[in-house]
Parts: C-alpha cells; structure tokens; sequence
C-alpha cells in the first residue's frame, strides 16, 4: 500500500486530503461519495443556529488568456439547512466510515451559541470541531471574519467551545488580517489545539462594464465577498509560514488551505509546516476523482525523496526562509537561452527591454536572442516570461567586490 498516512491532531488520517468546509462537502451524499473515492477526511460545511439565505447567482471567476479558472469568487455563507438536518448527516457519515475523519465546522453568534454547537456535534460523534472564524461574507456581523481579526473574541469562543467538548480544536483564520499570528496565538492560549489557514479572501473580482456593478451581478447590485482557487496560494503559503515559524505556535498543528490543486501543491504546503491539507476550488473544478493524483504523486515525490513517513516532511523548508537583508547578493547567475524550442516571439527582450534592464538585443535576421552581459543583473524576467522554457540558469559569476565604491563601503560600514 501507498502509506501517506499522518497523526493530526491526535487523530489518526489515513491520508492528509480533506474536503475543507464548503459546498463540496454540505451533504450526506457528496461526503460519502468522496469518502468513497478515498479522501481522508472531510470538513462538514459550517453550521449553527443561524441558516443562510443565499443569493442567485453567487459565483464569479478570475481568467486568464487560455485559463478559465485562475480565481474564484463566491457568496456563500454557512449551511442553508437546517441544524437538524446537518447534525444528522454527520451522525449517519461517522456510523459508516468510522476510520474516516468527520470534522464539524461550527459558528455561534454568542458564547451560549458556541458552546452548545460543540456539545451538539459531539454527541452525533464528530472527531474534530473547527471554529469558523473567517468567512468574508457573513450578513451579520458578529460573525465570520469579523470575529477572527479580534484575538480577543478569537479566544473566548474557543474557550466557550472547549466548555462544551473534549474534541480537538481548530481554529480557522482569517487572511483579512496584517498579522495573523494574533489571533492564531490567541486561539491557542482559548484552548485550540490547531489552526486552520487560509480563508478566502475579500475581494472584488470585476465589475459589470454595462450594468455598473461587481460581479456576480444580483438584480443590479453585489458585495464584497471570498477569493479563492490558485491565485491565492502565494498569499496562503505566506501566512502557513507565519504561523509555523512563530515562537508560541511551535509544534502546533496547522491544516493548511488555499489555491491547492495538484500534489505539488500540497508538498509545498506540507513543506511550509502543514500537516493536513484542505481542498474546495480544485474539487469544484475537477471533481472528487483528483484525490487518486493527489495520493499518488505525494507518495512517489516521498519515495523519491526518501521520505519514510510524511511526517518527516513537515516544515523542513522553513528554516530556509530568512529576512531579505540575509539573503546572498554576492553573485549573479545569468540567464542561458539554449535556442532548443525557442519560437522567434521576442518576449524575452520585449519585456527586458520595456519592464527589464535592456540586457537582449534582438537578432532580427535569425529571430533570436542575444545576451547583453554588461547590462544584465540576473533579475530572470525573461525566463519567467519566456512561453516554451528555453531560457535556463546560466553562469553562475561572482560580484566583483574590489572596486572603490565596494572597498570605502567596506571600510566605513564593514
């Protein structure tokens, strides 16, 4: 067997991939399906005493050129039905799948409605609760992200949910926040035993140039609500980052969230500290069936890395990120264009020439690129650019440090 099997929270999961809080896993139906299929757990879309009335429509996509789907946007608050309802659901998936994980995603309005929504879903027999601090698009507003940019609030609903339950915590934050390691910390010191990172993000994707109005468009009108899907995963390694590399939060769990579409995607999360990984956009994208790809090439990239057990892999890229003023700026590595695929587009020296150093000069007869040395600093913006990745690192060459300019800032700083 394929063993990616890892200890969160206490819990044992036979795989890192659950289905994070959201439409993708808001019935019975869909989460057996995708239990069915092989994911390793799922977190029940959010409930409590408060039932959404949602919008229509309630999506809206960022694309680019050839790629319908770089970000999502959606409207969605916590569950449309009922307490009831939901509590059942989740009672009847853990009856069935008892060596899955079922995760009650919970959110009050008060701390009477926190700590009896953990006594409620830990009498059905969920394995984990998880605070819904974060999302973007609550219409009341002592809910959601509201709540998870206030440490203090942060703190007392968790200690209000752990009066209420035994179950393991976690605590969903908010990325609509400068620092959010404040109410992560917060969280913990309420009695939170993880963190769940990110949320979506508030955003507005575009606007209606006929009608005036931000999509999605409802009878003229629309609001500021969650971005999600790959364009946010820059934004949510860098947060998984600071929270694993804090002081307080050393050795804390984090069950990491946003843009993860590939097992590529999920190493590096993995690799930035995470130790479970959540999945909505991709799933909305491709399916329940991404789970076979996310399995196999996590284990095989284990295997080839020499990785025993997935654990060995959490947050050992950490160390490596340091502040700016540390990083090596001794030497240059120019960049190689091999001439193998190369097209004759000309982009590397449009965009070296206009949003560069003016480092190519263009071979208007032979349709190539050629490299000005005197002018280039290594930035690689041509091999960012180039669309069939012809250009390579190059030579690697040394600073030359001798110079008068180098030599008296030496001797006056050094």
């Amino acid at each position: 067997m394929k063993d990616i099997s890892i200890e969160f929270c206490n819990l044992k999961c036979e795989n890192p991939f659950f289905l994070s809080s959201s439409v993708v896993g808001s019935n019975y139906e869909m989460c057996s399906k995708a239990l069915d299929m092989g994911w390793g757990g799922i977190v029940f879309k959010t409930v409590g005493f408060y039932v959404s009335n949602e919008v229509s429509p309630r999506f809206d996509v960022i694309s680019k050129e050839n790629t319908p789907f770089v970000g999502f946007k959606n409207l969605e608050q916590i569950s449309e039905h009922s307490l009831e309802e939901n509590l059942d659901c989740m009672m009847r998936l853990k009856k069935k799948y008892k060596d899955k994980i079922i995760v009650a995603s919970i959110m009050g309005q008060t701390e009477k409605e926190w700590t009896e929504l953990a006594k409620l879903v830990t009498d059905v027999g969920c394995d984990m609760i998880e605070c819904n601090f974060s999302c973007p698009q609550m219409a009341a507003h002592n809910m959601g992200s509201d709540v998870g940019q206030n440490p203090e609030l942060v703190k007392k609903y968790c200690r209000a949910v752990k009066s209420g339950s035994d179950l393991p915590l976690l605590a969903k934050m908010t990325p609509n926040i400068t620092d959010i390691v404040l109410p992560a910390e917060a969280s913990i010191r309420g009695g939170a035993d993880g963190i769940a990172a990110i949320n979506t993000i508030k955003s507005i994707t575009g606007v209606d140039l006929e009608k005036f109005s931000p999509y999605p468009v409802i009878d003229g009108k629309s609001s500021v609500s969650g971005y999600s899907g790959k364009a946010i995963k820059p934004i949510a390694l860098r947060f998984i980052y600071d929270i694993a590399s804090s002081i307080e939060m050393k050795n804390i769990p984090i069950s990491g969230m946003g843009g993860i579409e590939t097992w590529k995607d999920a190493a590096e999360f993995i690799l930035m500290g995470a130790s479970n990984i959540q999945i909505t956009t991709a799933v909305m994208q491709y399916g329940y069936r991404i789970i076979d790809d996310l399995r196999d090439g996590l284990f095989n990239y284990m295997q080839e890395k020499g990785f025993k057990e997935l654990k060995d892999m959490v947050g050992i890229a950490v160390d490596n990120v340091v502040p700016a003023d540390q990083l090596d700026r001794s030497y240059i590595i120019y960049p190689e264009f091999e001439n193998y695929n190369c097209v004759g587009c000309g982009r590397c020296y449009i965009s070296c020439h206009d949003g560069g150093h003016q480092a190519i000069k263009w071979d208007y007869k032979n349709r190539k690129p050629i490299l000005l040395k005197e002018k280039c600093v290594g930035c690689h913006l041509c091999l960012n650019i180039c669309p069939v990745n012809d250009i390579v690192y190059g030579e690697k060459v040394y600073k030359n440090i001798n110079s008068d300019f180098h030599r008296n800032y030496i001797e006056k700083f050094v």
